[in-house]
């Protein structure tokens, strides 16, 4: 017991002597009531060390209210801590200062709830911080999805604070179609926190599908597949355009969704077959020179084939011209 607190209660108690013998002499067996102490159900404080002036209300002699206001009832070391003080927690509190519960008279609530003023900044309030953010500031074309991987703690703030921000900046992330948002929590002026949000990220793309089965080798075009727009863990690849003109490679079943692997651009034609015998040309400003070979294997316009010339009976390496003749590579 503190030594003020003593001698407060040591005067009070001599200044109602008096009323206590004269309650003896009439008959009454009661001690007198030095405390009226009420509880409210629930109570805000702004410090972490609770008293009891804190968290009810005290009415009696003003010496000992002011004393007995100050005995201590814990703290709330831990942000988002709750404490719940009954009655007989309370009284034995004030016994402990040599108060004894007879004299005291408590209305109200069996118990209080006391919490600390404070800020919670929960996982919903963060995860739209950095939806917001990677909205203004896309990661990617076409981004149309953004789902967080990981839900981030609530941030719980001790106090009153009259000015709070929320700053989000990208962080680099080493996986594809993923990125991650650190958003720091700024406080009067200080940073009090930082969460960082993994989101997984997903695209809007368009996908080719056959509107009816489709044989090999026939050639994709408007009346035999469709063009759809889809969400994909990928982005669409730049340059993208529709593959008509493309040849199915295999007959494709209908309402297929078509892999670059279905198809491959069209084989130009063949314009020489093996043994076929072709013109040898060769042309040049003010010259142009001809003979007579025989191809030995089957080519298409480009590409290069061996040829045997009639005339002197030697195998030479000819480019195949789209008109049929071919040119001695020299």
């Amino acid at each position: 017991m503190s030594r003020r607190l003593s001698w407060v209660i040591f005067f009070i108690s001599l200044g109602l002597l008096s009323i206590t013998a004269a309650a003896n002499d009439s008959g009454g067996s009661e001690a007198p009531v030095l405390l009226q102490i009420h509880l409210p159900r629930e109570v805000t404080v702004e410090n972490s060390a609770l008293t009891l002036g804190q968290v009810s209300v005290i009415k009696g002699e003003p010496a000992l209210v002011v004393a007995v206001g100050g005995v201590g009832l814990g703290r709330l070391s831990v942000p988002g801590q709750k404490a719940t003080l009954d009655r007989a927690t309370i009284l034995s509190r004030l016994a402990s200062q040599g108060i004894a519960m007879e004299t005291v008279y408590m209305t109200g609530a069996e118990a209080i709830v006391v919490r600390r003023h404070q800020k919670i900044i929960n996982t919903e309030e963060f995860i739209e911080a950095g939806r917001a953010f990677l909205q203004q500031h896309p990661p990617g074309p076409k981004v149309c999805e953004l789902i967080p991987t990981t839900r981030p703690k609530d941030l719980i703030l001790p106090g009153r604070l009259e000015d709070l921000k929320l700053t989000p900046r990208f962080i680099r992330s080493g996986s594809r179609g993923y990125v991650t948002v650190q958003i720091a929590v700024v406080a009067d002026g200080t940073k009090v926190g930082t969460r960082d949000i993994p989101f997984r990220l997903r695209y809007q793309c368009r996908r080719i599908v056959t509107l009816k089965e489709i044989p090999e080798g026939t050639e994709l075009a408007p009346d035999n597949v469709k063009i759809e727009t889809t969400v994909s863990d990928r982005p669409e690849p730049a340059g993208w355009k529709p593959p008509y003109g493309l040849v199915a490679v295999r007959t494709l079943a209908a309402d297929m969704e078509i892999r670059d692997d279905m198809v491959s651009s069209p084989q130009a034609p063949v314009v020489i077959r093996r043994n076929e015998t072709v013109v040898i040309r060769v042309e040049r400003p003010g010259l142009l020179v001809t003979a007579m070979g025989t191809a030995l294997q089957e080519a298409r316009a480009g590409e290069f084939v061996k040829v045997r010339n009639a005339d002197s009976r030697r195998v030479i390496v000819c480019k195949v011209n789209t008109d049929g003749t071919v040119e001695p590579m020299l």
